[in-house]
């Protein structure tokens, strides 16, 4: 009898335990690639809450802050929630959630399938992996697998691949919003910075959108103004510009644009989504 009830007083502390022992070892992906946080994923009332920062960085959402109000946003998506309170707003319709968003080691922790789901993703569970697909970019009816970025150092090169639907459709879209009006091309331009000619452009990298066969489906370039010469001579010059290799196109940018492309990638590097294909840098 005493076995008995040792034994189920055991299975009672095992069940007890296994939720958060669960949470310990569970792994979440995002489009394959493991997503790292110094944070533990925790369960409850049988959901999966997770940091903000692996929903809004790795899904391509924006996050803001007002008192204890946060907006998550992407496209035309708005989704605010408020600290402790079930209660939600996605788009303007009020939404009550099953567990309260709230902060825990100064990091604020959501529903991941909540977020995940109305951001358009698919969650999957299967033993103690959390699987998140997101949606591909789509450009001309062809599917971008992956996001091809080279960029030249004054002796030798980086090509680097970008994998990730939220970074590659960020970068895209960053790229679409901020093209500006057509110029015709520099007359000197170059990887390498051409400092003997004012006016002279060197680019800071090539972007190519690339389908499931690996091929350029869409290529930009961005340059940026030399500045090895004094203001006036410089006058009538822009900053940034972009080429359209499809369209074999020039166009004004910006250098706020041109910045938080790679504000993007550093991001992308930093939550494991972007691989290094050759580097040859001297």
């Amino acid at each position: 009898m005493k076995k008995v009830l040792f034994g189920s007083f055991l299975a009672i502390l095992l069940f007890s335990a296994s939720p958060a022992a669960y949470a310990a070892e569970t792994q979440i992906k995002v489009d394959h690639v493991a997503v790292e946080s110094n944070v533990q994923p925790e369960f409850r009332n049988n959901r999966t809450m997770v940091p903000l920062r692996v929903i809004s960085e790795n899904l391509g959402a924006n996050v803001s802050w007002s008192n204890s109000e946060v907006t998550l946003t992407k496209g035309d998506m708005e989704v605010i929630l408020n600290l402790n309170s079930t209660t939600a707003k996605k788009n303007g319709e009020k939404i009550t959630l099953d567990v309260k968003p709230y902060v825990k080691n100064n990091r604020v922790i959501v529903p991941l399938r909540f977020i995940a789901e109305t951001f358009g993703c698919k969650v999957d569970y299967s033993n103690y992996t959390v699987t998140i697909d997101t949606k591909p970019l789509i450009i001309d009816g062809v599917k971008i697998k992956a996001l091809k970025n080279e960029f030249h150092m004054i002796m030798g090169g980086v090509v680097q691949q970008i994998n990730g639907n939220a970074y590659i459709e960020t970068i895209y879209n960053i790229i679409l919003k901020n093209k500006g009006t057509k110029v015709g091309a520099p007359a000197s331009y170059a990887w390498n910075p051409n400092i003997d000619t004012p006016g002279s452009y060197y680019k800071n990298g090539q972007f190519d959108f690339l389908d499931e066969k690996g091929k350029s489906v869409k290529q930009f370039d961005i340059y940026s103004l030399v500045r090895s010469f004094p203001e006036e001579m410089l006058s009538g010059y822009a900053d940034v510009l972009i080429y359209d290799a499809s369209e074999d196109q020039w166009y004004l940018f910006s250098e706020t644009a041109r910045d938080s492309i790679f504000k993007s990638i550093e991001t992308a590097q930093k939550n494991g989504f972007l691989k290094v294909i050759s580097n040859n840098v001297a």
